[in-house]
């Protein structure tokens, strides 16, 4: 690759964010940049340009990848992109893991000062007009079980250390460590729950982990735990999670995703007052370029430097011996 690539970036943003302002970060990194503004200029660029960044992908497009190697995507998420395509015509695809962390960290923290000061009884009582005092709780003291310790649950964690509590962290590798206070693998999940006041999801959506949190982890948490739900939606019973909270076997629970996305309007959820639903609006940041710039920037620059591209930040998939 050339020591100076042209990046080129295609035209269409995500929530709400122009990608005129990705390219003017990605500038600031010190790259060369072209942005697309038409489907016709970006059938043009990617015949051109060694690297293409952006969030969607318009059918066909792949197919003009002449000279690409690289496919910076501008989402965590991939599983909309023709990956397997991209990789068969040679190009290398990474994704903006991590740039979401802190926004869902500092979400999931809002939502555990939420439930420990029960601020979730405030909306109703003011729209009924309600003088009425509630006993509220305090976060310190407690325990909160993470499950993932990816860049999310890692963030997590991060941020509950000034507030006096016990982390305990669920993951796949537990021999791996990690900034919790005690770190167990999912053959522990339902000794952890036991112990849980607040369990955070946090963990990718696998075989391993899809419905993990079903009747009989909801069962095992005691009757003053809250579930807060940033991972995937699939990873909770959601039936059996509107049964709990109905029925007041947990106290609460916060979920920023659900299964399916939008919640249909005739879920139970929606109407009960200890269940806080928000629109997977966790990673929401006016930081999303910035950061995403910075990574691209320094896979651009490897890649110029002679580094093969197996060895790529953010890596999500490769063409075989490269």
């Amino acid at each position: 690759m050339d020591a100076d690539p042209t990046v080129a970036v295609l035209r269409q943003g995500t929530e709400g964010l122009d990608t005129r302002e990705y390219a003017a970060a990605l500038r600031e990194a010190g790259l060369t940049v072209e942005r697309a503004g038409t489907p016709a200029a970006e059938r043009r660029l990617v015949g051109e340009a060694p690297v293409v960044t952006g969030v969607h992908v318009d059918e066909g497009l792949v197919e003009r990848f002449d000279g690409v190697r690289l496919f910076a995507a501008g989402s965590s998420g991939t599983g909309s992109l023709p990956v397997d395509e991209m990789v068969d015509r040679g190009v290398a695809v990474t994704n903006a893991a991590g740039i979401h962390a802190p926004g869902i960290a500092e979400q999931v923290l809002a939502h555990l000062l939420t439930f420990a000061r029960r601020l979730h009884l405030a909306p109703g009582r003011q729209e009924r007009r309600e003088w009425r005092h509630w006993q509220a709780g305090e976060l310190g003291g407690s325990t909160v079980t993470v499950v993932g310790q990816g860049a999310v649950g890692t963030a997590v964690v991060a941020r509950l250390d000034p507030f006096g509590v016990e982390t305990l962290a669920v993951r796949h590798s537990p021999e791996k460590g990690g900034p919790a206070d005690e770190v167990v693998g999912y053959g522990r999940l339902h000794d952890a729950l036991a112990r849980t006041d607040y369990l955070v999801l946090a963990c990718p959506l696998t075989d391993l982990t899809r419905g993990l949190v079903d009747g009989a982890a909801l069962a095992t948490l005691p009757p003053e735990a809250v579930v807060v739900n940033v991972a995937r939606g699939g990873v909770v019973d959601q039936t059996a999670l509107a049964t709990a909270l109905g029925e007041e076997a947990i106290r609460g629970a916060a979920l920023d995703v659900t299964d399916p996305e939008p919640l249909p309007p005739d879920s139970p959820l929606w109407r009960l007052e200890n269940c806080l639903v928000t629109p997977h609006v966790g990673g929401s940041t006016p930081r999303h370029w910035d950061r995403l710039a910075e990574i691209v920037a320094e896979n651009v620059r490897a890649l110029a430097g002679g580094a093969g591209r197996a060895d790529l930040r953010n890596l999500v998939a490769a063409p075989d011996g490269v």
